[in-house]
């Protein structure tokens, strides 16, 4: 049977309408206009690199550009309306989704515990116990509160000492929460003081989450493979995405599609029923250019975006400088429903100024005159978001494709 085709445009504009960038980025971003955006998009990935701005606040912003990061603090630290815990990598997640995560604690109960046994030795197991009793008994504490008498072999994300390892292993787990954070440093206490009433909340079924995390990541994305509908909570394994995406297609919940890559090739992929005329719907894009975080849910499946876009990307914070082929950290740049490029940024501010190193454009896309002021005018707004004044450009900054 030959498959309905979505070719690559309209495609693009379906997946970014989903992921709020087909539209405007203004309008209110703080309070149930905030929530909303980040219910929206599911989760928003929390990362603590800060060379502009750090990612979460990078990603809230490039939608809507009102949102400052007192209003997110907000919501997580004082309205409890959303979590802090794990998706594909560290996120804020709304509140109303934390009985889904309880099948993920279940699971990880044992699957971390292994691996950790593995990773950092067994002399965390014994302090789990104690660890949770300190923090019933004094509250927030963060992982420099707990295991005073064991030996610190350095700082840093490597060098967990035992009672560290059991806190972020209570945390993984559910039994504390982050209830915020003081110098980025999470602060945890118990899950029943931070969020009472979800704590409280019978967990739903194996089944009952398998079913939502399938439905509610496909109607994020638009379009998917079994394997990125696992992948996109990272809650649900792939053979249980892959028999619900059996199951929802005999229901007629879903039907298979094949999606144009950038390249022409097809990919059969999973959408609901009136995906072509959803894509068909979505308004045109503005002929705007957007500054990216490296981790933005659009692109954090570099695979995807790969196919989608033609736009390959690798963070090289771990590369050693001499190996690098653009930057440390550098930024995806899109206009309207396109990737035209990457912007090597760094936010000055003991001199009040974003320095610009180097951009470098996408092979076929022409930098011309409206092209290059649009950009520059995005780097201005992303200056002032960043708390500088000034954007500086290196001499040889517009590099070659």
């Amino acid at each position: 049977m030959t498959l309905p085709i979505l070719g690559n445009e309209p495609a693009r504009r379906l997946f970014l309408d989903r992921h709020a960038l087909i539209e405007p980025p203004s309008g209110p971003a703080k309070g149930a206009d905030l929530l909303a955006l980040i219910r929206r998009l599911g989760f928003v990935q929390v990362d603590s690199v800060n060379t502009v701005e750090r990612a979460h606040h990078m990603i809230l912003w490039s939608r809507r550009q009102s949102y400052r990061p007192e209003n997110l603090a907000r919501l997580l630290e004082r309205d409890r309306a959303l979590f802090e815990h794990w998706t594909h990598d560290a996120s804020v997640i709304p509140t109303e989704f934390f009985r889904w995560w309880k099948l993920r604690f279940t699971r990880d109960a044992d699957r971390i515990k292994e691996r950790w046994t593995g990773w950092q030795g067994a002399d965390f197991h014994d302090r789990i116990g104690d660890v949770l009793s300190h923090v019933h008994a004094t509250g927030p504490v963060g992982t420099g509160d707990v295991g005073a008498d064991e030996v610190r072999a350095g700082g840093g994300w490597w060098n967990w000492h035992p009672s560290k390892t059991a806190l972020e292993y209570l945390w993984h787990t559910g039994e504390v929460s982050v209830c915020h954070r003081t110098n980025f440093a999470k602060q945890f206490d118990l899950t029943e003081r931070v969020h009472p009433a979800e704590c409280a909340e019978p967990a739903p079924s194996e089944r009952e989450t398998i079913d939502w995390a399938c439905n509610a990541a496909l109607d994020r994305l638009g379009f998917a493979t079994s394997g990125e509908l696992a992948a996109f909570w990272a809650t649900v394994k792939p053979e249980e995405a892959k028999a619900w995406c059996a199951g929802a297609l005999k229901r007629g919940e879903i039907v298979e599609i094949a999606i144009e890559g950038a390249n022409g090739t097809l990919r059969k992929c999973f959408a609901r029923p009136d995906a072509r005329d959803a894509a068909a719907a979505v308004a045109q894009p503005q002929t705007r250019v957007r500054i990216l975080s490296p981790f933005d849910p659009a692109l954090r499946d570099r695979g995807r975006a790969e196919r989608l876009f033609g736009f390959f990307y690798r963070i090289e914070i771990f590369v050693p400088e001499p190996k690098r082929q653009y930057g440390y950290y550098v930024f995806p740049v899109m206009e309207r429903d396109r990737i035209i490029g990457r912007i090597d940024a760094r936010a000055i501010r003991a001199e009040g100024r974003l320095a610009v190193r180097a951009f470098w454009p996408e092979r076929g896309v022409a930098m011309g005159a409206g092209r290059l002021a649009r950009l520059e005018t995005e780097l201005q707004r992303l200056s002032r978001f960043a708390g500088c004044g000034d954007v500086t450009f290196a001499p040889d900054w517009l590099r070659p494709a």
